[in-house]
C-alpha cells in the first residue's frame, strides 16, 4: 500500500537531518561514495538514470496489473481484506530492512505523530478501496484514463485552499483529459453492446461499467482528498523517508481488519468462490506482492528522482500511462477498438501537455523578479498554512 496507491500526484522529498527540505534533483552531499575498486558495478548500476525510469515503469505497471488479477475473481469481494494483506505485508517488509539496516531512516513510532496522521490515513482508506473496486468493474485502460481526471480535481482544489493558479496549457492538458475520459467510455459502452465482454449480456456488461464509473468517480474526489489533505498535514510532521508510508499502513491496518470482518462474509462458502482452488495460490502470491510493490514503486520513484532531473522524472510520469493501458490490453484481453486505442492515444497525450505545463509554471515561478510578488505555488502555501 503506497502514497502510491500512487501514485502520480506529488513526490516525496527527503529531508536532510535538520529537518529542512532538500533539493529532490541534486546529489545528496552525505550519499555514500563507492571507492574507485569498490563494487564498481554496483556503482554503475545504482547511478544509471535509463535503468532507474525501467524499474520504476516495471514496478507500476506490475503493480497495476496483480492489482487488477487479485480483485477481476467472478465472485471477489473481499476487498477490504486485500488491502489489509497490501498494508500488513508492506509494514512487515519495512520492519524486517530496519532491523537488516537497509533503511536507517525510520522514526519511531509516537503517539502524537499517529493522532495528527490519522485522518489522512482514513482518507488513503477511501481512495484505496474506491480504486479497487473500480479497477474490479472496469479494464485497465479506462481506470488508467478516469484517473487523470485527479488531476483537475487536485488542480482546482490548490486554487481554492493553497492559492495555486491554473495556466492556459494547464487548461488545454485537462479539456484533452476529460475528451480522452469521455471516449474511453463511449468505447467502452459499444464494445459492451456489441458483446465483446465474453459471455455477459449487455445488460449485465452495462450495469458493470455503470457500477465501475460511480466508483471511479468516488476514487477522483478521495485521491484528490487525500491528496490535498496531506500537504496540508506533512509539513507539520516533519516526515523523512520512509516515516509517511509506514504510519499510512500502520494506522490503516485496524481500519481495514475492523472493517473487513464487519462488512464482508467469512463464511467458508465465500472463501471457497473468493479463492477458487484452482487459483489460490496465484491469488495468494498476487497479494503478498501488491504489499511488496508499494515499498518497489516508493524506492524506484526515489531513486529516479536522484539520478535523473526533474523533466526527466515528470515526463516518464506521463509516458508511463502508456505501457499501463498497454498492459491491460495484453494481459486481461480489454476490447481493442478504434475508439479504446483513441482514447488512450488522447489520454497519453494529455499526460504530456500537462507534464510540460507543470514544468513551464515551474521555471517562470523561478525566473520572476524578486521586486515583484509572484503566485504562490501550493506547496509554498501549505507551508506557510502549517507553519501558521
Amino acid at each position: 500500500m503506497a502514497d502510491k496507491k500512487n501514485e502520480d500526484y506529488a513526490i516525496r522529498v527527503p529531508e536532510n537531518s535538520s529537518g529542512k527540505e532538500s533539493d529532490p534533483f541534486a546529489r545528496s552531499p552525505t550519499r555514500k561514495t563507492h571507492p574507485i575498486n569498490a563494487n564498481p558495478g554496483l556503482s554503475q548500476l545504482d547511478n544509471n538514470g535509463p535503468l532507474s525510469i525501467v524499474a520504476y515503469c516495471l514496478a507500476s505497471i506490475s503493480m497495476t496489473v496483480v492489482n487488477k488479477y487479485v480483485v477481476s475473481g467472478s465472485y471477489w469481494n473481499l476487498n477490504f481484506f486485500y488491502l489489509a494483506v497490501q498494508a500488513i505485508v508492506c509494514i512487515a517488509t519495512i520492519t524486517v530492512c530496519k532491523q537488516a539496516g537497509l533503511i536507517k531512516s525510520l522514526a519511531p513510532f509516537e503517539t502524537e505523530r499517529a493522532k495528527k496522521w490519522f485522518p489522512v490515513s482514513l482518507l488513503l482508506v477511501g481512495m484505496i478501496y474506491t480504486g479497487t473496486k473500480s479497477l474490479q468493474f472496469l479494464s485497465v485502460p479506462v481506470y488508467t484514463i478516469f484517473k487523470n481526471l485527479t488531476i483537475i480535481v487536485i488542480a482546482y482544489g490548490e486554487v481554492l485552499w493553497f492559492g495555486g493558479n491554473v495556466t492556459p496549457m494547464s487548461l488545454l492538458s485537462f479539456g484533452l483529459i476529460v475528451l480522452s475520459s469521455v471516449v474511453a467510455a463511449w468505447a467502452d459502452i459499444q464494445s459492451a453492446l456489441a458483446g465483446d465482454f465474453g459471455g455477459t449480456d449487455s445488460n449485465a456488461a452495462i450495469s458493470t461499467l455503470n457500477a465501475g464509473y460511480a466508483w471511479m468517480g468516488l476514487n477522483v474526489f478521495c485521491s484528490a482528498s487525500y491528496v490535498l489533505g496531506m500537504r496540508k498535514v506533512i509539513k507539520k510532521m516533519n516526515f523523512k523517508d520512509w516515516d509517511s508510508m509506514y504510519y499510512n499502513n500502520l494506522l490503516t491496518i485496524p481500519v481495514l481488519v475492523v472493517c473487513s470482518l464487519l462488512l464482508e462474509d467469512w463464511s467458508s462458502d465465500n472463501f471457497a468462490k473468493n479463492f477458487p482452488v484452482e487459483s489460490r495460490n496465484r491469488i495468494i502470491m498476487g497479494m503478498i506482492y501488491s504489499g511488496l510493490g508499494a515499498i518497489f514503486i516508493s524506492y524506484c520513484s526515489a531513486w529516479c528522482i536522484r539520478v535523473t532531473s526533474s523533466t526527466t522524472y515528470s515526463m516518464v510520469g506521463a509516458l508511463n500511462k502508456l505501457p499501463i493501458a498497454i498492459s491491460g490490453l495484453i494481459f486481461f484481453s480489454a476490447p481493442v477498438t478504434v475508439g479504446s486505442v483513441s482514447a488512450i492515444f488522447l489520454g497519453f497525450i494529455s499526460g504530456i501537455v500537462y507534464s510540460v505545463a507543470r514544468l513551464r509554471q515551474s521555471k517562470e515561478s523561478q525566473a520572476s523578479l524578486p521586486t515583484t510578488r509572484p503566485p504562490i505555488s501550493a506547496s509554498s502555501q501549505s507551508s506557510r498554512d502549517a507553519n501558521s
